[in-house]
C-alpha cells in the first residue's frame, strides 16, 4: 500500500514454533500442544512486527526445546541442508535449516543449553544468545526458566544484530561497523576442559581460526575455569527439575503424548531433590564468578562452539578422542554453561572441516555487553570471511 513499515521493513524472518506468533500454533513440536492457537504475539515477535519484519512461518524443533538434534518431533526430524543424512543441531534447528537454506533472511530461535549456537555451528550460520533477560520469554514455551534464553539466527552478524537491536526495541543504535578498540584485542581461550573432547577435524578448523585472530594482531591468552568439571551436572540439576515443574500435569494426564526420549528425560525430572537443585544454584554463582574472572581485562573469551560436526541423524554416541559419549552430551558440552551464567554468547561459521561440514566457533562477553560482543564479532567476522562464506 505504500506505507513504510519500519526499520526492518519487509524483512522475511521465520519463528521457532516454541513462540507465540498471533492466530498460528505453538505447537513446540509436540501433540500435548494439539489445539493450542496463540492469541497474541510474544513481545519480541510484537516489537519485530512494528519494525517492519514479515513472519513468513513457524520452524520445526526438539521437541519442547528438550533435545539437541531435532529429531524427536511430532512432525519429524529436521534435516540439514549441507547433508540431508546429518541432523541440523538443535533445538532451533528448524531456524537453523531455514535460514542456512535460504528460505528467510533470519529465524528466532530460543536457547537453554546451546539450542541457538548449536544449529548455528552445524548449519554454518550465525547464533546469539543475548544476556540472559535481555530478551522477554513471556509468549514462549518454557523450558527451564532460569536457563531460557530468545535470540535470533542469520547469515552474517550484521543480520542477527538488526533482528537483536529489533527485539530490546534500540533499533536507533544499529549498527556499527566494526570493533573500535585502540589497543589489541584480548580474548582469552578455554582450552582445559572445553578442548579435552574435540573431533579432530573441528580441532584442525578451530586452531587456524585461532591462528587467524592472532596473524590480524588479536592478542589470545590461555585462561581456565577452576570448576568446569562442575559445568555438567550443574547444568542437568537445573534444566531437569525447571522442565518437570512445568510440565507436571501434563506428565500425569497425557503421558503418551510426549515422544518416547521426551518423556524419559522429563521423568527423570522428578527425581531430582531439592537439595541437589539448592546446590546446584550455587554451583552456578560459583561459575559465573570464574567467568568474569577469566573475562577480567579481556574483551572476550573464545572456545569451539561443537565439539563434533553434525550428527548424523540416529546416531545416539559418537567417539572423540578414544571416548564414547552420548550425542546430547557432546553437544551441550561447550555451550550450557554461559546459560548457566548468563553471559552473551555468539556461534561464528569458521572454515569448514575438510568433508565440507560446517564449523563453528564461539565468543562469549561480558555480562550485559551484547552490543560490545556484537561489535567484537563483527570484526572476527572480517578475519574469518574468507574461509566460510555459506553456501
Amino acid at each position: 500500500a505504500g506505507h513504510h513499515r519500519g526499520p526492518l521493513h519487509g524483512i522475511p524472518v521465520s519463528v521457532k514454533d516454541l513462540i507465540d506468533l498471533k492466530t498460528f500454533p505453538t505447537t513446540a513440536a509436540s501433540r500435548v500442544r494439539a489445539g493450542h492457537r496463540a492469541t497474541t504475539d510474544a513481545p519480541v515477535l510484537a516489537r519485530l512486527r512494528e519494525a517492519g519484519v514479515i513472519f513468513i512461518g513457524k520452524c520445526n524443533l526438539h521437541e519442547f526445546a528438550f533435545g539437541t538434534t531435532s529429531e524427536d518431533s511430532a512432525f519429524g526430524p529436521t534435516k540439514n541442508p549441507h547433508d540431508t543424512s546429518r541432523s541440523p543441531g538443535g533445538s532451533s534447528g528448524g531456524s537453523a535449516a531455514a535460514v542456512a537454506a535460504g528460505m528467510c533472511l533470519a529465524s528466532i530461535g530460543t536457547d537453554t543449553g546451546g539450542s541457538i549456537r548449536i544449529p548455528a555451528a552445524a548449519c554454518g550460520i550465525v547464533g546469539l544468545k543475548p544476556t540472559f533477560g535481555e530478551l522477554s520469554c513471556r509468549g514462549v514455551v518454557p523450558l527451564g526458566r532460569t536457563l531460557d534464553h530468545v535470540g535470533p539466527l542469520a547469515r552474517c552478524v550484521n543480520d542477527a544484530w538488526l533482528l537483536y537491536a529489533a527485539m530490546v526495541n534500540r533499533t536507533s543504535q544499529i549498527p556499527p561497523t566494526t570493533f573500535h578498540q585502540t589497543k589489541p584485542i584480548r580474548l582469552g581461550l578455554l582450552r582445559k576442559y572445553f578442548m579435552d573432547q574435540l573431533e579432530h577435524d573441528v580441532r584442525t578448523s578451530f586452531e587456524k581460526a585461532v591462528k587467524k585472530l592472532q596473524e590480524a594482531g588479536t592478542v589470545i591468552e590461555e585462561v581456565s575455569l577452576p570448576h568446569a568439571s562442575d559445568i555438567s551436572p550443574v547444568y542437568l540439576h537445573t534444566v531437569l527439575p525447571e522442565a518437570a515443574a512445568y510440565h507436571a500435569r501434563t506428565l500425569e494426564t497425557r503421558p503418551e503424548a510426549y515422544t518416547p526420549a521426551i518423556r524419559e528425560r522429563l521423568e527423570m525430572g522428578r527425581y531430582i531433590l531439592g537439595e541437589d537443585y539448592i546446590r546446584a544454584m550455587k554451583g552456578r554463582e560459583t561459575l559465573r564468578a570464574e567467568v568474569d574472572t577469566a573475562l577480567r581485562g579481556r574483551h572476550g573469551l573464545i572456545l569451539p562452539t561443537l565439539p563434533i560436526p553434525a550428527p548424523p541423524l540416529g546416531v545416539e554416541t559418537i567417539q572423540v578422542e578414544g571416548v564414547t559419549d552420548s550425542v546430547r552430551s557432546l553437544t551441550l558440552r561447550l555451550s550450557q554453561l554461559f546459560n548457566l551464567t548468563g553471559h552473551p554468547a555468539i556461534s561464528l561459521p569458521i572454515a569448514p572441516t575438510p568433508s565440507g561440514l560446517p564449523c563453528g566457533l564461539q565468543l562469549v562477553g561480558g555480562y550485559n555487553q551484547t552490543n560490545d560482543l556484537l561489535a567484537l564479532s563483527l570484526s572476527c567476522e572480517k578475519i574469518f570471511s574468507n574461509a566460510a562464506t555459506p553456501t
